[in-house]
């Protein structure tokens, strides 16, 4: 294979740097907190309602405290593992395959740490007592597997384990796991305002970023060809209303309440503009990373659309509006001619 790169580089280095005294003392400090009698309530999800990816199916919850979990089972069989004898315990079965030789070195310390302690907790329903592990552990370990992958660290056996992570990643990247996760369980439709609270601590930064450039020419010149009109290269002003359109399909499905905090920290002045790009008020951790990352999913989306209402229609399947109704096209002609006195 070639020469690894990367997280792969690194992950073969601290591979080398790892004795198997080291890795059972990972093991036995967590087997001490693993199993601890702290059960939890969960208010929303059922095992007729699962998080659903392509055919693969996993069991989850949300806790009194607002924690979304997945069931280990689930998650087992979602990466198409073997339960394994480890205990009789499908945890131990999880966490033993990620501290293993092949996969440890490229899974972060923080993603072992919290893996050392299982939710336990019962459904709504009742019943016995259920084990699972926070959502988005699940994305943590696909990263991992594939890392490995990448630098040739797997063995034959464990290959279809990365076929299956490259399934749930393509998933996770249309929706949030977090969303995902809110609308199986029935979660959104009864968020409460503490939840909606913690995402826009999250999304929005307490004071102004430096600019970066973000939106890339393809953005705009897209724009323009699907709403079938020439494409200025002679200056960089576009019509007020793009600005309607971009908070629509960019800012507007980031997640819930976001678009509407940044008007708050970011309103327009008595011209009618903003003073500064609603991008510079996102956190770098995950307000920014995550319009990079629906940006990307946007332009080439618009790349395979014919026109603007091909567009509209491809964007509300694969990337909706989060617990909104979706905008009807004839709907923007209004809003154009609020903005600009004329129609389309």
């Amino acid at each position: 294979m070639d020469e690894p790169t990367g997280r792969a580089k690194g992950g073969v280095a601290r591979a080398e740097s790892l004795s198997k005294k080291q890795r059972k003392d990972i093991a036995t400090k967590a087997a001490v907190a693993r199993w601890s009698d702290d059960i939890r309530q969960a208010v929303y999800g059922s095992d007729d309602h699962p998080l659903k990816i392509g055919d693969i199916e996993i069991p989850c919850y949300v806790l009194e405290n607002e924690q979304r979990v997945l069931s280990l089972g689930g998650m087992v069989r979602a990466l198409g593992m073997s339960i394994g004898s480890a205990a009789g315990r499908q945890g131990d079965r999880l966490y033993q395959f990620a501290t293993g030789k092949n996969i440890l070195p490229f899974a972060s310390s923080d993603l072992i740490s919290r893996m050392e302690n299982p939710i336990r907790f019962r459904a709504p329903t009742g019943g016995s007592v259920a084990t699972g592990y926070e959502a988005e552990i699940l994305t943590d370990i696909c990263d991992a597997v594939l890392a490995a992958r990448e630098a040739g660290s797997l063995r034959a056996d464990q290959m279809h384990i990365a076929k299956q992570c490259e399934i749930l990643v393509r998933g996770f990247a249309r929706v949030g796991i977090i969303a995902l996760v809110d609308e199986a369980t029935g979660f959104q439709r009864n968020r409460t305002a503490t939840a909606l609270a913690r995402i826009l601590e999250a999304f929005i930064a307490k004071e102004l970023q430096r600019y970066v450039q973000t939106f890339p020419p393809d953005f705009y010149e897209q724009i323009f060809r699907l709403r079938g009109m020439e494409y200025p290269r002679d200056t960089v002003q576009r019509p007020r209303y793009f600005g309607i359109l971009t908070n629509d399909i960019i800012y507007d499905r980031l997640a819930p309440g976001v678009l509407e905090e940044l008007n708050k920290v970011n309103p327009k002045d008595e011209t009618g503009r903003r003073r500064h790009k609603n991008f510079q008020w996102l956190t770098r951790n995950a307000g920014y990373p995550k319009l990079r990352e629906h940006l990307g999913a946007v332009i080439a989306t618009m790349k395979l659309s014919n026109d603007w209402y091909d567009f509209k229609a491809k964007l509300d399947k694969h990337y909706p509006h989060l617990g909104k109704p979706t905008q009807f096209s004839f709907e923007y002609a209004k809003e154009e001619e609020a903005d600009t006195g004329k129609g389309l």
